[in-house]
């Protein structure tokens, strides 16, 4: 069963914006709009960019990096996990040999 989108206002650099949204992820909507407001002032506060298109791109860009960064960490750590699990599964095997 799926819900019918409602138009949800949020505020972005003091400009207020329509999106249609399911009800269900409302929340998390206002909560991105939050983090993209907060990045674009932390921007336009520097007072090295300036126009609000550019000011978007440069968060755009901040925040993707981020979430590349983590996926990047989030793989690191898989694989050192992975490598400390196999260490384990033969440390395991062999004590149980002798």
């Amino acid at each position: 069963m799926s819900t019918q989108p409602t138009t949800v206002e949020v505020k972005i650099l003091d400009k207020e914006y329509l999106v249609a949204c399911p009800p269900e992820e409302q929340d998390a909507l206002v909560r991105a709009a939050r983090h993209l407001d907060h990045k674009m002032r932390e921007i336009r506060t520097s007072g090295k960019v300036f126009g609000t298109e550019r000011i978007a791109v440069m968060a755009a860009l901040n925040m993707t990096h981020e979430l590349l960064e983590r996926d990047s960490m989030s793989d690191a750590t898989s694989t050192l996990l992975k490598t400390m699990d196999s260490k384990l599964e033969n440390a395991l095997g062999e004590s149980s040999n002798h």
